[in-house]
């Protein structure tokens, strides 16, 4: 490869240990996990701990914690959804 590639290759490699450490490990191991834009696990026990604070609100007739509940599913299914600007900014979106 000419100079210029391995450069490129090496400051690629530099951005995502930075932000993503725990996949350029598992890479180097070979054992590869999802990267960080697809892990998802914390916004699903969030939106489950959201729907059931929802439902014992309904169940026992209190305003707070139908409100908290509907608090914890919507925070739940923001971070579930990737963010649009923070995904095309990272090059995804775009062709």
């Amino acid at each position: 490869m000419p100079q210029s590639e391995d450069h490129r290759l090496v400051d690629l490699e530099a951005r995502l240990e930075r932000e993503d450490p725990r996949f350029t490990r598992a890479m180097r191991s070979g054992r590869p996990v999802r990267p960080r834009e697809y892990r998802r696990t914390g916004a699903w026990w969030g939106l489950a701990l959201g729907v059931a604070v929802l439902g014992c609100g309904i169940a026992l007739s209190q305003g707070l914690l139908i409100a908290g509940g509907l608090v914890l599913g919507g925070m739940a299914a923001q971070l579930a959804d990737p963010d649009p600007a923070r995904m095309t900014h990272r090059g995804f979106g775009r062709r």
